[in-house]
């Protein structure tokens, strides 16, 4: 039982912990350490997250997606009712590391100083080809708006919550009887009929009274607010945009292609061919004859002469010391150093130590490579070139938009001027529709600042990378507001037709499932409905919600058919009849099988899920009512 456990403990724990707890790079972690004033979020029992660490977090989450997905994702939040899912999903998530934190405080659990900078020492994000940088660490956390002491403590709440998941894992176990169990069931087949019925098609049926309207919008006003709203301005700079508008001459380029020949192969060694004379051993004597040698082929003695007469490498002695063609990485270390030194035909080299003894070697021949043509690099060394102008022209530049923007408070244009930027606008936006740069926390974080909100002035300047920086400037602030009737009734009409569509396909979908379940199908011929032809499912088919509705209803008699019903997440309904249920055949499960490895994950997700829920139920969660919007 430990060997499965063991198994199956990296990949259970990551992953439950990957839904329950934000990792410091995509969550947005320095949010957790704002203070606000302002009504909370969420409040877990004694314990407030505020409407800014829900922001920050959101935002956070928000880029990563966009960075995973693209596009895809911004045009899945353009659906209203997506937005808000997802940004209950993000919240859902920090009470459950909230909740968490709270019980392994209550249990007393706890981690020493050493266990929390071995975890940082081994995150990859501040590694340099495996080995742990203390530079980079601090540029990570200086990123996310930490001081070390208090990512040291935010990683203590990791590391704590680890423990507790890791506990619960430790609880769980399989037996046979389950492992065969979850093999029939996951090898079990179901084949089905669907037919969809689209919200749409009830929605646009949907009449709507202008009463209906006014009612809506007075009984549902937090729908209609217009959040706070701020026009932006900002300068940005980056290594990479400088990059795009400098200029490298051709002249600059073949010089630095001239200095560089070596780099781009030319005159550069690949293979040597060599002659040597070998003697074993690494004492006195050995050293000392070798010494003698080398006295005599300096003197002018034949070199393959005095190699048949004393080498102890018996192949290449009859030679005359003659070895083959080598490149670099295939000798003795030292041997190939000394052999890829020598520079002309018929040079001798010093006495060198290998492994194997002493050695005296001979240069017979190079094989030098072909360099790579000006022509054929242009374009890289002109990327390349270009880059070292950026990057040397941003660290001075950085300095000026710090010191200009510091000095001209009310005014970014002559700030621009100065580093040859320009600036940027935006139209009024509210904190939770930024993106792209303006979306990184610390700038959210610097446009709720009171001399940058209220005031108007400049921000200190903001470091989104190491290449990447930003300085940004209120200059309008619209404040929260009720949008009046006239400007929403269309919205209104649009979510009215909508709920009372949705009303309307769901109550018709349930009434002719209890009348099909019950071999009445009148209803379902008069209205032209017809199911598809049959498909069979598997568990692991990739349409999940037909999946799991399929295999949830109950398996009917022969030649006839039980039928169901989802509601999906767009507002469709999908109607589907079960026909018939086929299992798989028997087989022999070992507990060592990855069939029991994923019994315990499962196992140890449903535990980590029900804890959860035992710790929502004995906790007084409070959800703002706004915080969706």
């Amino acid at each position: 039982m430990e060997r499965l456990r063991d198994g199956v403990n990296s990949i259970v724990v990551k992953s439950i912990l990957s839904l329950v707890i934000f990792s410091f790079v995509f969550a947005g972690v320095s949010s957790y350490f704002l203070v606000t004033g302002e009504k909370p979020a969420v409040e877990v029992g004694d314990q407030k997250i505020s409407r800014n660490q829900f922001e920050h977090a959101y935002q956070n989450e928000r880029v990563h997606m966009e960075t995973q997905v693209g596009n895809r994702f911004s045009t899945l939040l353009s659906d209203a009712n997506y937005l808000a899912q997802f940004r209950r999903n993000v919240l859902d998530r920090m009470v459950n590391q909230t909740l968490l934190n709270q019980q392994a405080d209550s249990l007393g659990l706890r981690v020493s100083e050493e266990q929390i900078k071995n975890s940082i020492r081994t995150m990859t994000a501040f590694q340099t080809k495996g080995v742990f940088s203390n530079d980079l660490y601090l540029a990570g956390i200086r990123r996310n708006g930490f001081t070390p002491d208090q990512f040291a403590e935010y990683m203590r709440k990791y590391l704590v919550r680890e423990q507790l998941v890791n506990a619960l894992q430790n609880s769980e176990f399989t037996l046979t009887g389950e492992l065969e169990a979850m093999h029939k069931l996951e090898g079990q087949t179901r084949s089905v009929r669907t037919l969809f019925l689209s919200l749409a098609d009830f929605s646009q049926k949907a009449e709507v009274t202008n009463k209906q309207k006014q009612e809506y919008y007075q009984q549902n006003f937090s729908q209609f607010i217009r959040p706070e709203q701020f026009k932006i301005s900002y300068i940005e700079l980056s290594v990479d945009s400088m990059g795009d508008i400098l200029n490298v001459t051709e002249n600059e380029a073949r010089s630095y292609y001239d200095e560089n020949f070596a780099s781009y192969g030319g005159g550069t060694i690949q293979q040597v061919k060599v002659s040597h004379i070998m003697i074993k051993g690494h004492g006195d004597a050995s050293k000392e004859k070798a010494e003698a040698i080398l006295t005599e082929l300096r003197a002018g003695v034949d070199f393959s002469k005095l190699a048949e007469i004393h080498s102890d490498d018996t192949l290449s002695a009859g030679l005359g010391g003659q070895l083959d063609w080598f490149e670099s990485g295939v000798m003795d270390t030292t041997f190939e150093e000394a052999a890829f030194a020598l520079k002309n035909k018929g040079s001798l080299s010093s006495i060198v130590k290998s492994s194997s003894g002493y050695h005296i070697i001979k240069l017979d021949d190079t094989k030098v490579s072909n360099s790579e043509s000006f022509e054929s690099v242009h374009d890289q060394i002109v990327r390349f070139l270009k880059q070292q102008q950026a990057t040397e022209n941003f660290s001075s530049l950085s300095k000026i938009l710090a010191e200009k923007s510091f000095e001209m408070l009310n005014d970014l244009e002559n700030v621009a001027n100065a580093v040859n930027g320009r600036v940027q606008h935006t139209d009024f936006v509210s904190l939770s529709e930024l993106n792209g740069t303006l979306a990184n926390p610390s700038v959210v974080q610097a446009l709720q600042l009171p001399e940058v909100r209220e005031e108007g002035l400049n921000s200190n300047i903001i470091d989104i990378s190491p290449e990447h920086v930003v300085v940004v400037r209120v200059g309008d602030v619209r404040p929260e507001v009720i949008l009046p009737f006239e400007e929403v009734e269309d919205l209104v009409t649009i979510q009215l037709r909508h709920q009372k569509g949705l009303q309307a396909v769901q109550t018709l979908a349930s009434l002719l499932v209890e009348e099909l379940n019950t071999g009445n199908h009148t209803r379902f011929n008069d209205l032209g409905y017809q199911f598809s032809k049959p498909s069979v499912l598997s568990r692991i088919s990739t349409d999940r919600e037909l999946v799991a509705l399929a295999f949830t209803i109950p398996i009917p008699e022969v030649d006839t058919s039980k039928f169901d019903m989802v509601n999906l997440l767009n507002g469709d309904v999908l109607l589907v009849a079960l026909d018939s249920v086929t299992d798989p055949d028997k087989m022999d499960i070992s507990l060592d099988s990855e069939m029991a490895k994923r019994v315990v994950s499962t196992m140890v997700n449903t535990e980590l899920t029900a804890t959860l829920d035992q710790l929502r139920a004995s906790t007084n969660v409070n959800y703002s009512l706004q915080t969706m919007e």
